[in-house]
């Protein structure tokens, strides 16, 4: 990867990865920003509303999220603590544990749902009427498409996290 700057990618091939790269950056400190304003993380957002939409196992939300175990757990001991969630035994598994969210968690749930469509559509809105669906339609096609599946290699990607893989 390059480092080139936003005005040096007008000569030549664009450098897809700093342009992507740093505005998914960016994006992600505004949604941070954001959420902290109800003492709330996007990580926190996610697994809470993955949690609200089933009826779903820590596992089955890790997962969803993207969420490593170590990390899954502090999450989950964390919204705990807060009386956004509990632990609850699984009807089906005796060894695993359902994540059920509180009605407490429910409000918060809904207040950082709302303050995550206000950053998204500040991002469209950012961008002319015209231009938004057809930006959307195309990060949507390389998202399930060329850009779907990661490619393998021997020594993995150094200093970049592995992006949330869509679920089927």
């Amino acid at each position: 990867m390059t480092a080139q700057t936003p005005d040096s990618v007008a000569v030549g091939t664009p450098d897809l990865s700093f342009l992507l790269q740093h505005t998914a950056h960016v994006l992600t400190t505004q949604m941070t920003a954001a959420l902290a304003e109800i003492g709330m993380s996007p990580r926190a957002h996610c697994v809470l509303a993955h949690a609200l939409q089933a009826e779903r196992t820590q596992a089955q939300i890790a997962e969803l999220s993207d969420l490593d175990k170590t990390t899954m757990v502090v999450t989950v001991d964390m919204l705990e603590r807060a009386g956004l969630a509990e632990r609850v035994p699984s009807p089906t598994d005796r060894r695993a544990r359902i994540i059920k969210v509180t009605p407490r968690g429910e409000e918060t749930v809904a207040a950082g749902q709302a303050i995550v469509d206000r950053v998204h559509r500040d991002v469209l809105d950012a961008l002319p009427e015209d231009e938004q669906a057809v930006f959307v339609s195309a990060l949507n096609r390389l998202a399930t498409g060329h850009c779907a599946v990661p490619a393998e290699s021997p020594e993995g990607v150094q200093g970049v996290r592995r992006p949330r893989q869509a679920r089927t």
